[in-house]
């Protein structure tokens, strides 16, 4: 929950309103493009902490500069193939671990 103008709010309440129920086709789709959205900004990150380019980014995993630039703008996500290709190219790992309870 957060405060906003010193009322409180239910995010979940927020989404529901302007998304839809969770499960409804709407709502599963904004969640497909945050998620999007979010690993684009995740990959831009990684890319400018190693100070590379769109460019050298795209040299390296064999595609050209606007397949990046789409990615981190999160207007397409990569298969899962690509994907590992931009973690490895990143110097990134990625793991995959079956949560304790």
């Amino acid at each position: 929950m957060q405060t906003n103008n010193h009322k409180i709010v239910d995010y979940d309440e927020v989404l529901d309103a302007k998304f839809g129920k969770a499960g409804t086709p709407e709502r599963e789709a904004f969640r497909r493009e945050a998620y999007a959205y979010y690993m684009g900004q995740v990959i831009k990150d990684a890319r400018k902490s190693e100070k590379i380019t769109q460019k050298e980014l795209a040299g390296r995993i064999g595609t050209d500069k606007s397949y990046i630039s789409k990615i981190e703008n999160g207007e397409l996500e990569p298969g899962a193939g690509t994907f590992y290709r931009i973690i490895d190219a990143l110097g990134l790992r990625f793991e995959i671990v079956k949560p304790v309870y």
